[in-house]
């Protein structure tokens, strides 16, 4: 083979891999098992519970921020790729593409982030979803609808969402979108 034809092969070959590591960066591991409906039901159970137990923690006296990094740890995808958050009561800062972004959320007392307030740490004594959508695609998963948070003492919130979800490479599903907005009134 001539000189400049393996070095035009060698350039394709680098271009190529150039090209896959600019497309899969910040891409998260999608796992080989398809997703059922009932693994987002029950992903979206676990959200809520986790919620309402970091609350919990707070009023208790208890290691919430701890709590709020183990629910980040075992419900969102940080550990495999970029996650995408968009909080709901968030007017600075209104995207969150960080771990840090999504704890300061949750617990807030981050100067980084100093209108956070700790969104979990209200607390709730109830996260229900009411999925309008659930979208599946082979091993993604995205759903949309309206979540509802009842609080101590008031009225409940009714707030909504779209999550998109992927499986880890253990098999356990995991977000990587969280959108939340309060309801557009006119």
């Amino acid at each position: 083979m001539k000189k400049s034809v393996k070095l035009f092969c060698l350039f394709r070959i680098i271009v190529f891999l150039v090209f896959a590591a600019v497309f899969s960066a910040g891409s998260v591991y999608a796992g080989g098992d398809k997703i059922t409906r009932e693994e987002v039901v029950e992903a979206q159970k676990a959200w809520s519970d986790a919620v309402v137990g970091l609350g919990k923690k707070y009023t208790d006296g208890q290691d919430y921020r701890q709590a709020a990094k183990t629910l980040l740890d075992d419900l969102y995808a940080y550990q495999t790729g970029q996650v995408l958050f968009k909080p709901t009561k968030a007017a600075d800062i209104r995207f969150r593409t960080t771990k840090e972004g999504a704890l300061s959320y949750f617990v807030g007392h981050n100067k980084n982030f100093p209108e956070d307030k700790g969104f979990a740490l209200k607390p709730w004594t109830d996260v229900r979803f009411k999925n309008a959508g659930v979208y599946i695609n082979g091993n993604v998963a995205m759903a949309m609808g309206k979540y509802f948070f009842t609080p101590l003492k008031g009225n409940v919130v009714k707030v909504e969402y779209a999550f998109g979800y992927v499986k880890d490479h253990e098999g356990k599903l995991k977000i990587i979108l969280h959108h939340s907005s309060l309801p557009y009134t006119n």
